[in-house]
């Protein structure tokens, strides 16, 4: 008996993880699961989401809730009716949540209250900071989830603490959840969009860059966007090490950043940045192009938890412009490191991985198979109760 999923996605990470999760269920199990895909919306900017369904090969959605951009409270409570409205009409197995987005919170609480078992990928993650909506969030829906499914064992080390018991027997509920050890899935989508980015992206050329020789920087988090002296900061600290390397750095600039630039900069500072030849400030980029970024560039500065982990995957060393990470893994190899939004702390994590760039990336993110996996595991565990 086949089962059916609807999976929830809303931010362009999402609908990245989403791609591996629908490429397993295309591959291994077209006739053991249906899913029905639920866009809410919540990024509605075309270069933020539309082109990912294309290039990634992701079935178009079955439903766009089209909430768009609101208050968190405003934003969670139009996305909670709407995925309330198609779990009552398509009674499915399962929902599928991802990471730790509005859209993840909405899921989990509209699919409990009417006791549709949440399935959780990225479940465990915890930044131990409760200023960050993100942390809420992900805490919350672990909260709401029959099948739980960590990257990494310092996940499950998290919920361990938290409560869970890694040795639960099925059946399983949301009061008898299980917890599995998966791997990543955006490992998976790495390997396998590699070789097409490499072959089809044309981002290197586009912009002058020569591999290796770049450096590729994110800011998108609100803390560092909407708060002046930490923004100020930032590209107070990237100007100084595009000085300091000589090479280009190029930052694809998230719409919240882009349109704060001029507000939050210091005059002069705006200037720099507008005049700097080596600065390439460039548009939200393609799923392809920002892996055949990530693959070429020297060095990565990000305040992306999905960047951190993918520059571990493609071997560069990584400075984190916030105060923590979920993915502490990567610190502890050595293969990144936290500078907050402290000019001098960026300057100087820069230096050190100029003079001593690090040489062992451990497989802590899986082999490759975690989606597979994830089908399995929903498939040997299915609901006593079929829809």
């Amino acid at each position: 008996m086949s089962i059916t999923i609807v999976t929830i996605i809303g931010a362009r990470p999402q609908i990245i993880k989403a791609a591996a999760i629908s490429r397993a269920i295309r591959e291994y199990f077209p006739d053991a699961m249906k899913e029905i895909i639920v866009h809410t919306g919540q990024h509605y900017d075309s270069n933020m989401s539309d082109v990912f369904f294309k290039e990634l090969v992701i079935p178009k959605p079955d439903y766009n809730l089209n909430v768009g951009s609101a208050g968190h409270g405003l934003q969670t409570a139009r996305m909670i009716e709407g995925i309330e409205q198609v779990l009552q009409s398509e009674k499915p197995d399962y929902i599928v949540l991802y990471g730790d987005t509005n859209s993840t919170l909405a899921g989990a609480i509209a699919a409990s209250k009417i006791h549709i078992p949440v399935v959780h990928i990225e479940a465990g993650l915890r930044s131990f900071n409760k200023a960050m909506p993100e942390e809420i969030n992900r805490i919350l829906c672990d909260h709401c989830s029959t099948l739980l499914f960590s990257p990494t064992q310092s996940g499950i080390d998290n919920l361990i603490k938290e409560g869970f018991n890694a040795n639960n027997q099925p059946p399983y509920t949301a009061d008898n959840p299980k917890v599995f050890h998966c791997g990543d899935v955006m490992y998976d989508n790495s390997l396998h969009f590699a070789g097409l980015a490499e072959k089809q992206s044309s981002v290197l050329e586009k912009h002058g860059l020569t591999g290796g020789r770049f450096i590729l920087s994110t800011i998108h988090r609100d803390n560092n966007t909407d708060q002046p002296e930490r923004l100020n900061a930032i590209f107070k600290a990237l100007l100084q090490i595009i000085s300091l390397s000589n090479q280009q750095l190029i930052l694809p600039l998230h719409p919240r950043t882009a349109k704060l630039l001029d507000s939050k900069l210091e005059p002069a500072l705006l200037q720099q940045v507008r005049h700097e030849m080596r600065l390439i400030l460039t548009q939200p980029v393609t799923f392809l192009d920002m892996i055949r970024l990530e693959q070429q560039a020297s060095m990565v500065i990000t305040d992306s938890g999905g960047v951190q982990k993918e520059a571990y995957f493609f071997r560069k060393p990584c400075i984190i412009l916030r105060s923590e990470t979920e993915w502490k893994e990567i610190v502890e190899t050595g293969a990144a490191q936290i500078a907050n939004a402290d000019e001098e702390a960026i300057i100087n994590a820069y230096k050190q991985f100029e003079n001593f760039p690090p040489s062992d990336y451990p497989a802590i993110f899986g082999d490759g198979e975690a989606a597979r996996f994830i089908c399995e595991q929903m498939l040997a565990n299915r609901p006593i109760h079929q829809n």
